[in-house]
């Protein structure tokens, strides 16, 4: 992925981020954590807690207090990405293939069910736009996306940000249809073009995505509201020396010419 496309995607997420009190952000999650402190640096009284820094963080205790939090209502954004993500927004941290056999396996699932229901904005992030990791239905789901089956969810996702495109998420309301063995699960919610990256269109999205989404009725190339030199320019100055600690390869590949 080339600078220009990162200097992109972070200046989209914090965007995204403009009404956050406090964001979380999990491990291997460089591109987020920054858009994080960019947004921190436009409002500074927005809370960022990147998991495992020791500068960065207002948890003492590690991923305990992280879900404690959740539960408490005290994080407003939190970030996901996954081997795959299906058009439910159903997202995989455990492998390909059928469960328990299977062909690929990753770290797992750790806590990602209980925060997705918990954090009331998930963002969803992609870095490798395919149809091997958005696909038409998961192989193994760690973490659900919302169903219109009559449990109740404070959190879930909001958007789906890759580094070819960005949809929105567009849950379905509940029934609350219930039948004699429980709730009714009716549907899930869809995604929903919003905008192509440089470079691509609506056709090579269609092609690279494996699960069906809708599309705003007029899907723009992707922009941002500050420049990206500007944006650059504050991510050298302030973001990357706060980052320096926890993603020290990231940063070094952002400063290297």
């Amino acid at each position: 992925m080339d600078k220009q496309l990162k200097l992109l995607l972070i200046a989209r997420l914090a965007e995204r981020l403009r009404d956050a009190r406090h964001i979380a952000v999990g491990a291997s999650s460089p591109i987020p954590a920054a858009a994080a402190l960019l947004a921190k640096h436009r409002t500074p009284g927005t809370q960022v807690s990147l998991l495992g820094s020791e500068k960065q963080s207002m948890f003492t205790d590690g991923g305990k207090e992280l879900f404690d939090c959740a539960a408490q209502g005290r994080i407003d954004y939190f970030f996901f990405s996954g081997v795959q993500i299906d058009g439910c927004a159903n997202i995989n941290l455990v492998g390909r293939g059928e469960y328990p056999l299977m062909q690929e396996r990753y770290a797992g699932s750790f806590g990602s069910a209980y925060l997705y229901h918990h954090v009331p904005n998930v963002i969803l992030f992609c870095w490798a736009h395919s149809t091997r990791t958005l696909v038409d239905s998961v192989d193994f789901i760690s973490a659900a996306g919302p169903l219109t089956d009559g449990v109740w969810r404070r959190g879930g996702p909001v958007a789906l940000i890759t580094d070819r495109c960005e949809f929105n998420y567009r849950p379905v309301e509940p029934t609350g249809s219930v039948n004699k063995d429980g709730p009714q699960v009716d549907a899930c919610g869809q995604f929903e073009l919003l905008s192509t990256h440089p470079g691509e269109s609506i056709e090579s999205i269609a092609t690279q995505t494996g699960f069906e989404y809708d599309a705003v009725s007029e899907v723009k190339t992707t922009s941002v509201v500050d420049a990206l030199d500007s944006v650059d320019q504050v991510l050298n100055d302030y973001v990357l020396p706060q980052l320096s600690s926890s993603y020290p390869r990231f940063v070094n590949r952002w400063l290297t010419p």
